[in-house]
């Protein structure tokens, strides 16, 4: 039986307590002291017998109660500490100040590949793969930043909390490991909180319900899936969807933009780097989007500019599913469902001899089509009221709708950028008004119609060159369907104009 006894708190009451218990020849197996408490643990002490014991007990100047508990608050503290360790799903040591594991929970013993008694006293180093490991924690006073360290040949991201005494000296670190896959879960689930599945995909004309119908059957397939689409179609928030309807949609979704990084940051983003792989790279180095994604999906968009390097490394990758980190020696494996998009002519690249004809026959497994906006002119009106109610909220604005001139411009308007366009229109329509009718005017005021041709009036100067600018890279494009072949031609670099074709939403044709 275990018996808390409550007193007033005066020295040598304690003795006084555990005395009483002698007297009687109880066995006490556990004590704890927690004033104004005396938590006693005596195996032999049944209800008659603390009947008797509550008298002498409450005898002894100071004692106020006598009761049976449950549970010593420290074995209670200790119950709770193992199950609060055996739920976390991070491998988590806790080491002395000499380095020696203490605690290791359930997650840390598998990650070992050992059981409790083989990881207890050992040296934390030795695991870790860190002969200096304890001297770089002492240095760092035990505030070690983020280290990449290998347990039983898997990498992991190390975290260390100091643990204090009471007089400020530290008495060892509790240690927390995360794998790879398991902060891919975590930045999917941040990045993507509120990302839907196909009824976020907007639109109910029939090319939009055939896309759906088809995008859904496809989801359920797990082989790589080439999104087509003009620029502004909505082909990442398809992929997306795809993701979500598949069997891995519990599993990280992450995105790369394969035109907006240059082929270095592009390379390290997608396939992680190596400790000191380059100058001004992480300490511990840092995972890919591949291996963040483990189980999941990644989603490739404007694959057609990924750089020749890239497309071989990305073809080597769909092959086998291995990879190696920049400057890494380690062969890694990963189980990641590719999706890529763009909006350029692969097959006309491959004659061009810019685009790998194997790995667009990697990527091509199955494929969708976005129809552009134009094409599925039933869908405008419902898109702009759907975006409508989307800006009002995003801008603090009373809720608005379309007058009807304002319905028939927006119809009559050709989208050359697609939904993004019309999503931008609508919303810098509500910014600049406070009606709660969007008129032609305020679709006018935020850009959304065709500028009246040369004789049209000239707002700015800037604007002026940023209409001769945009014009003339329209009718270039169209004979040098190539950012690296326009750029030549116009002798300017090839970033300046892939820069300016996005700025203004120029796509081959």
């Amino acid at each position: 039986m275990r018996i808390d006894v409550q007193f007033s708190d005066r020295v040598g009451i304690a003795q006084e307590i555990l005395a009483a218990l002698a007297r009687r020849s109880f066995n006490v197996t556990a004590v704890e002291v927690l004033p104004p408490h005396v938590y006693v643990e005596a195996p032999a002490l049944d209800d008659a017998g603390l009947v008797e014991l509550r008298e002498e007990l409450l005898s002894v100047t100071g004692v106020q109660t006598v009761s049976a508990v449950g549970m010593l608050p420290g074995a209670q503290r200790s119950l709770y500490l193992d199950a609060l360790l055996a739920s976390q799903p991070d491998p988590v040591f806790a080491i002395d100040a000499d380095g020696k594991i203490v605690l290791a929970n359930r997650a840390a013993l598998s990650a070992c590949g050992v059981g409790i008694d083989e990881v207890a006293g050992t040296a934390i180093q030795s695991l870790i793969g860190l002969p200096t490991f304890m001297d770089q924690l002492a240095r760092q006073a035990y505030h070690l930043p983020a280290t990449e360290v290998d347990v039983n040949g898997e990498p992991y991201l190390l975290e260390t909390t100091p643990l204090h005494e009471d007089g400020g000296r530290v008495a060892g670190a509790v240690l927390t490991l995360h794998a790879p896959t398991r902060l891919g879960e975590r930045l999917s689930a941040m990045q993507n909180l509120n990302a839907g599945g196909f009824d976020a995909v907007l639109g109910e004309s029939a090319e939009m319900l055939q896309l759906k119908s088809r995008a859904a059957r496809m989801a359920l397939v797990d082989a790589p899936l080439l999104i087509t689409g003009e620029t502004g179609t909505g082909k990442e928030l398809l992929a997306h969807a795809c993701h979500a309807a598949s069997p891995r949609s519990q599993q990280p979704f992450f995105a790369l933009n394969c035109a907006a990084l240059p082929e270095n940051l592009a390379e390290s983003e997608l396939f992680g780097y190596s400790p000191g792989a380059f100058t001004g790279a992480l300490r511990g180095g840092k995972p890919g989007l591949l291996e963040l994604a483990d189980g999941g999906t990644v989603f490739l968009d404007e694959v057609g500019e990924m750089s020749p390097y890239l497309q071989a490394k990305l073809l080597r990758f769909l092959n086998d599913g291995s990879f190696r980190r920049v400057g890494g020696d380690r062969e890694l494996k990963v189980n990641v469902r590719i999706i890529s998009a763009t909006h350029r002519a692969l097959d006309e690249m491959v004659k061009l001899g810019s685009f790998r004809q194997d790995l667009l026959y990697r990527l091509n497994v199955l494929n969708l089509h976005v129809p552009p906006l134009r094409e599925r002119t039933d869908d405008i009106l419902p898109l702009a009221r759907a975006l409508l109610d989307q800006a009002c909220t995003q801008a603090s604005h009373r809720p608005a709708r379309l007058s009807p001139a304002a319905s028939a411009a927006l119809l009559t308007n050709p989208w050359a950028g697609n939904v993004r366009q019309l999503q931008n229109v609508i919303f810098r329509a509500v910014t600049m008004t406070d009606a709660t009718v969007i008129d032609v005017a305020d679709l006018e005021l935020a850009g959304s119609l065709e500028r009246g041709g040369p004789d049209a009036p000239i707002e700015s100067l800037a604007q002026a060159v940023a209409d001769f600018e945009k014009d003339l890279l329209s009718r270039m494009y169209r004979e040098f369907p190539s950012t690296r072949r326009l750029a030549l031609r116009l002798k300017t670099s090839h970033s300046a104009i892939a820069t300016r074709l996005r700025r203004y939403e120029i796509q081959s044709t």
